[in-house]
């Protein structure tokens, strides 16, 4: 059987209609590959088309300040993407006059733009003989031919690699890339991929062998991190008391309440004889409303989030807290779970 040439006719036959795919702009191309990022096409779709929609070439985008970047990015998750994208976008602007790289060398060095998303950029925009690995693309390469090697370790990854390329189609390296990770997303897939519809089955080991769920191997995730975040909301119905966080942490850059971390859920009572409250809200706060806990999953990190409505609270401003108007909050860049409660409580 010959593997190219199936996976080249099922591709001509299947591949789902997607905007990215009828261009060989590669500034178009880098905006749904960095979107895509850890994201379904289903999610991602209606963030690329904004994006487009507001910054239609990397001039645009590069004259967009980061609140402007991240606030468009509000859900996305992983809002280091946005924040790299807008670095690229301003090198590009400058090194480049405003023209997107387009070759594997050049992308390379950019901000945020590794292996992976420099050799599709290339390989779609200009036809570069750069093999594409994705999460996909590895999954379909484990089965088909029974690599067990752990997909994120050294070794698996030079492995991998060099099968790609040796399965490449070197003709037609864009279509190849596109078909190659089309598969695996709509027939290969982690949890009960459509074997009974494959038209390379006959070949693949892990079908032949009974390995589907045993390939790919990953080695062991890393250990995920609890945290309990108890928001605290001071407002005169006109003002909110706003946190500008700083880039040490989880969202970088953005905007959230006055937040209190502790090292467990603690009961209401127990939280509010806290130090760090009584420093900033006193011995006597008074409690409009306590919300139910309500649990945001990250990559490495499960958040419980709990948000305190005080009401006509004197408090002790911490450096990065400010007022801002309800009306300004639309305009900032609030990480999902938070922008949830404030858009319930003001009607935004």
């Amino acid at each position: 059987m010959d593997f190219n040439n199936e996976l080249r006719h099922w591709y001509q036959e299947n591949k789902r209609d997607l905007p990215w795919r009828n261009t060989t702009d590669a500034y178009v191309i880098w905006l749904s590959e960095i979107i895509l990022q850890q994201t379904r096409v289903e999610q991602g779709m209606p963030y690329f088309n904004r994006f487009l929609e507001q910054y239609p070439n990397v001039s645009s985008f590069a004259a967009a300040s980061e609140d402007e970047i991240l606030k468009l990015w509000q859900g996305l998750g992983y809002y280091s993407r946005g924040r790299n994208m807008l670095k690229t976008a301003r090198l590009v602007q400058e090194a480049y006059n405003g023209q997107f790289p387009n070759t594997y060398d050049q992308l390379i060095k950019l901000k945020g733009i590794g292996e992976y998303t420099a050799s599709a950029i290339a390989s779609f925009s200009l036809n570069e003989a750069r093999a594409v690995v994705d999460g996909n693309v590895y999954r379909v390469i484990a089965r088909y031919l029974g690599i067990d090697e752990p997909i994120n370790s050294t070794k698996g990854k030079k492995i991998f690699q060099q099968a790609a390329n040796d399965l490449l189609n070197k003709q037609m390296p864009g279509s190849h890339n596109q078909a190659m990770m089309e598969f695996g997303a709509v027939i290969c897939k982690p949890k009960n991929p459509a074997c009974g519809i494959c038209p390379v089955r006959t070949g693949c080991y892990a079908f032949t062998h009974n390995a589907i769920n045993l390939l790919p191997v990953k080695l062991n995730k890393v250990k995920v991190r609890e945290r309990y975040f108890n928001y605290f909301l001071v407002t005169d119905g006109h003002n909110v008391l706003i946190n500008k966080r700083d880039q040490a942490d989880i969202w970088a850059n953005m905007y959230d309440l006055p937040l209190i971390e502790t090292i467990s859920l603690l009961p209401p009572g127990e939280l509010f004889l806290q130090p760090e409250v009584i420093e900033f809200f006193g011995p006597d706060l008074k409690i409009a409303e306590i919300s139910a806990v309500k649990k945001h999953v990250l990559t490495h990190q499960r958040l419980y989030v709990r948000l305190v409505i005080l009401q006509n609270q004197p408090l002790k401003l911490k450096e990065h807290w400010f007022y801002t108007s309800v009306e300004d909050l639309k305009k900032l860049a609030i990480p999902k779970i938070i922008f949830i409660f404030i858009k319930n409580i003001f009607n935004l």
